[in-house]
């Protein structure tokens, strides 16, 4: 069979990036074979045609998975096969569906479908924003009506010098890591971390993405010429105007008073109600219902973004630059190891620390290897945060987002494990939500980890910033409430310290924002973190100088290297027996670090008594209290440091001839020895004799100096 395959390339960082159509799943609406080095991903998608029944909202879903095959790797786990999404598949799909789902265009309500695997992967760990490519490819070739195209790209600075599409082992080196997509016009969305890095400099970071964005779209451009489709047509909304009109001439006074009531609940209530009246006084019939609401919806976003350009007042009364109320309590919790509820506003976090040891530590397997990670923040979003009756279910796509910005934004923060050799598990429950509660969970989290006596080097504050843009008028809006998100045109959250940022993160609903914008939101939040680590301070200005009284404290203690074997044992069994013993957790590296962890003092020490004397070397004429293990007839051995035994002859068991060794000693018997001699095969000759005669004469001595 004769393939019609197009093909268009571009270099595009260190590699060439070549897309083709045509070969693969043909009967797809669009189908797009990216290429990048090792690395292939397929992107399909599919769009019905016609509009899902019942949604007032666009139904799209973007499935990314990767392949085990890839990486010539077999799945573990019982079923050998590959499972739910992995956490860094859900937050590849987050990566993909942020920058295109804006640019379909409004009222398109047809179910889409846009699956993505990996099918050959490398150690580079670039699938992501290849991934991205692909779809956005595959959606321009194809029929369904797409403003793209979009482009991502990963950056770093490595030395001062800003790199594209860098690889792992590049990354590690760097101070920036980005992923940034967006249009030939603008950038679309930024997901990345930095390690204290200033505003300007980000900037600059950006500025230098967007380049790369444009020059790698050049080959979907091509491709698109080469096998684009027709798009769909777009349903015509100018009929809507008539309807418009009429509801904002009912409703329009009434939306402007509902939207100014400063309370969530109250807010919602009264913008309800307004919605009902209108709805009532419309007179529609059934059929129209649906449509009308949806030009509600429009009224109060219309209505909201008018009060803020025209007046510089938001929903709540604030104007563009305050923040709202913050109130935080710290050691709430009387046995967790840290806690801290940190309310801003309708926003409230109960954010726990726990400490654990390199057993709690979380082993990944991906296809670029595995790996441990020993900082993990979990964020959940229980359902009665934001008043609804409904159960609650697995964390989704939001909430395994949320927590990676969130623990992103402290990582680097953290003291090196070598420093502070905890495993560390943040837990952020969202106890209310009206905006920001990603950025509630970093403010928190940094206190809670304070709390529990992690050395972090500085806090850390995080700021969700917004903006209302229409043609040439525009606000920044600081700390967004959930209806600012929601009705605005970007949510923008910045992470940091007073020294940089650390973590952010933008989406925005138009078709991009200018460098000048993005300048000033991040100058404004600057300002805003600045407030928020002021009232942190006031709370908690330093780590603890002590861990929590429940928390395990783990003493490092350094063995020979050689001598790790003997601490373990045959089988863990020595090991094994010390933990038994003393209840501790014990953690031994290959190059003889040894952790032990106890929440009891006494229980470290004894621990780490015995260990030491099992590394310890014999020394000559050095008494010992032993147990004899064995009985021979010439003598008896005995086990005088853990693990270390020596014969006693039957000539030195006493100062008196012995006929047979179990006259003097039996087995399990508790006694005291002294080292005569160490032989070059480590043999070790010791004397229950000569012991005994020390000893007394020693205790004869010290009662005659009582006498005196």
């Amino acid at each position: 069979m004769k393939m019609d395959i197009q093909t268009a390339t571009v270099s595009y960082g260190s590699r060439q990036l070549i897309l083709e159509t045509g070969r693969m799943a043909k009967q797809a609406h669009g189908s797009v074979l990216a290429t990048y080095g090792d690395i292939m991903v397929l992107a399909t998608v599919v769009s019905d045609y016609s509009p899902k029944a019942g949604a007032d909202f666009f139904p799209l879903m973007v499935d990314y998975r990767e392949k085990y095959y890839a990486a010539g790797k077999i799945p573990g786990g019982f079923f050998k096969r590959e499972g739910r999404p992995t956490e860094r598949e859900t937050l590849t799909c987050r990566l993909i569906d942020r920058p295109i789902r804006p640019l379909f265009p409004k009222g398109y309500q047809n179910e889409t479908i846009v699956t993505i695997n990996t099918i050959s992967a490398d150690d580079s760990g670039l699938a992501d924003v290849i991934s991205m490519c692909a779809a956005s490819a595959a959606l321009s070739i194809s029929d369904i009506p797409f403003a793209g195209p979009v482009g991502g790209v990963r950056v770093g600075r490595i030395g001062g010098q800003l790199i594209a599409n860098p690889t792992q082992a590049q990354m590690a080196d760097s101070d920036i890591q980005l992923t940034v997509a967006g249009t030939a016009d603008a950038i679309m969305m930024v997901e990345g971390g930095a390690s204290e890095v200033p505003e300007a400099a980000m900037i600059e970071a950006l500025a230098f993405a967007h380049d790369q964005i444009k020059l790698g779209l050049s080959a979907q451009t091509e491709l698109v010429n080469k096998a684009g489709q027709t798009k769909r047509p777009v349903p015509d909304n100018s009929a809507d105007q008539v309807l418009k009109a009429r509801i904002a001439g009912l409703a329009k006074d009434k939306m402007a008073a509902a939207v100014q009531v400063k309370e969530k609940m109250a807010r919602a209530e009264a913008v309800s109600r307004v919605g009902s009246e209108t709805l009532t006084a419309l007179g529609l019939e059934a059929e129209q219902i649906g449509h009308a609401k949806e030009l509600m919806h429009d009224l109060e976003s219309d209505v909201m973004r008018d009060m803020v350009l025209s007046k510089g007042v938001r929903a709540d009364g604030r104007d563009t630059r305050t923040v709202r109320p913050i109130a935080i309590d710290v050691a709430l919790l009387p046995r967790a190891h840290g806690s801290v509820l940190f309310t801003r506003g309708e926003t409230q976090a109960l954010v726990v620390t726990t400490l654990g040891t390199k057993e709690d530590n979380q082993r990944i397997d991906a296809l670029e290897g595995n790996t441990v990670r020993n900082f993990m923040l979990h964020y959940n979003f229980p359902p009665f945060s934001v008043g609804e009756a409904r159960p609650g279910r697995p964390p989704g796509r939001r909430e395994i987002g949320h927590g990676a910005l969130a623990q992103r934004a402290l990582e680097p923060l953290i003291p090196p494990h070598d420093k502070f050799p905890y495993t560390i598990r943040l837990v952020s429950d969202i106890l209310e939500s009206n905006g920001s509660s990603s950025m509630a969970s970093v403010c928190g989290g940094s206190l809670a980890l304070m709390d529990a006596g992690v050395p972090m080097q500085r806090p850390v504050a995080g700021i969700a910033m917004g903006l209302i843009k229409e043609g040439d008028r525009s606000a920044v809006l600081s700390d967004i409430l959930g209806v600012e998100d929601h009705l605005g045109d970007m949510d923008f959250k910045v992470c940091g310290t007073e020294k940089g940022i650390t973590a952010l993160q933008m989406d925005i609903k138009i078709t991009g924002i200018t460098r000048e914008l993005m300048g000033e939101a991040l100058e404004q939040a600057r300002q805003g973190r600045m407030h928020i680590l002021e009232k942190m301070n006031e709370a908690l200005a330093r780590p603890r100088e002590a861990l929590a009284p429940h928390a395990p404290r783990i003493t490092t203690i350094k063995v020979p290297s050689d001598k790790v074997r003997e601490v373990i044992g045959s089988g863990g069994k020595v090991v094994r027996a010390i933990v038994e013993e003393c209840g501790v957790k014990i953690d031994i590296e290959d190059d003889g670090t040894i952790h032990v962890a106890a929440t009891v003092g006494t229980a470290a020490e004894k621990a780490i008594n015995m260990i030491r004397s099992i590394v310890s070397e014999p020394e000559v004429g050095t008494i010992y209290e032993g147990t004899v293990r064995k009985i021979m007839d010439f003598g008896a051995f005995v086990e005088f440091l853990p693990g270390k035994d020596g014969l006693v002859h039957i000539s030195q068991l006493a100062d008196h001839r012995v006929a047979q060794v179990t006259d003097v000693v039996k087995e399990g018997d508790r006694i005291f020895v002294k080292v005569l001699e160490v032989d070059r095969q480590g043999k070790v000759r010791l004397s229950k004799r000569e012991a005994d005669a020390e000893r007394a004469g020693g205790a004869a001595e010290q009662a005659g100096a009582g006498r005196g």
